[in-house]
């Protein structure tokens, strides 16, 4: 389901639940879709392509994201997703926050689901929330996000086939919002031109996230951000006690 940026959280909302899904188009206007992809672009110049097949061998993967841009640090707070947040999963951070610009000629990524990484049995709550910017138009041609529409709510060994996937066709500046239960990939590029998104992904705070914030931000560049991006990156507490330092909340550490 598409809705535009003057859409309500509870729409929103509403969205997600039943489909596992919603586009929200337009929600950054395009002089932030320019920078954002310029600067990003300065940071793939010494990026390599994928190690294996899930990341794509003509892909392009920028990690330790808010190391090395501060342009999506307001899309990663934006009041609409951080409404979606607090609704499926309540206490929350980043788990694998990453630039992919997939390259011409590269193949469909396998479909599979982002909460798979975590050992739980299922059906379980929401542990998981996707969010994907592109910041080129996305298409079926060049690789736009395949998923299938409530794939969330069905039973465990249930198994999506091709046919049942659609595109998360949707122009640049927009953001896909979807549960890591949802069944999803990434396209398969038959263009001439790289496709370039930012994927912020966030998971419950109790969980470990995929990649260790706390490492990949220097605290020099931790203590500059503002409060809520501190605790997004892990400078946080999950009720009542989960993760504190030396008996102290995590964010003294960066005023100390």
């Amino acid at each position: 389901m598409a809705l535009t940026r003057d859409a309500t959280v509870e729409q929103a909302v509403e969205a997600v639940d039943r489909d596992g899904y919603v586009i929200i188009e337009g929600l950054m206007d395009q002089a932030w879709v320019a920078a954002a992809k310029q600067d990003l672009q300065r940071v793939l110049e010494e990026t390599s392509t994928g190690r294996n097949s899930f990341e794509g061998f003509s892909t392009q993967r920028v990690y330790a994201l808010f190391a090395k841009t501060r342009w999506f640090d307001g899309p990663a707070t934006h009041p609409l997703v951080l409404g979606v947040l607090d609704h499926v999963l309540g206490q929350y951070q980043f788990s694998a926050p990453v630039g992919i610009r997939i390259g011409p000629g590269e193949v469909a990524q396998v479909l599979h689901r982002d909460d798979d990484v975590y050992p739980l049995p299922r059906p379980h709550p929401d542990v998981v929330v996707n969010t994907m910017w592109p910041l080129d138009d996305f298409t079926v041609e060049n690789g736009a996000t395949r998923f299938v529409p409530g794939s969330h709510r069905w039973e465990p060994g249930r198994v999506a086939t091709e046919e049942e996937t659609t595109a998360a066709v949707m122009p640049a500046g927009s953001v896909l919002i979807y549960v890591g239960n949802l069944i999803h990939g990434g396209g398969a590029n038959t263009t001439e031109r790289p496709r370039l998104g930012v994927i912020l992904e966030y998971a419950a705070s109790w969980l470990r996230p995929q990649e260790n914030h706390v490492l990949a931000v220097p605290q020099e560049v931790a203590r500059e951000l503002p409060e809520r991006l501190q605790e997004l990156l892990g400078y946080n507490i999950h009720p009542p006690f989960l993760g504190y330092v030396d008996g102290r909340h995590p964010r003294r550490v960066l005023s100390s």
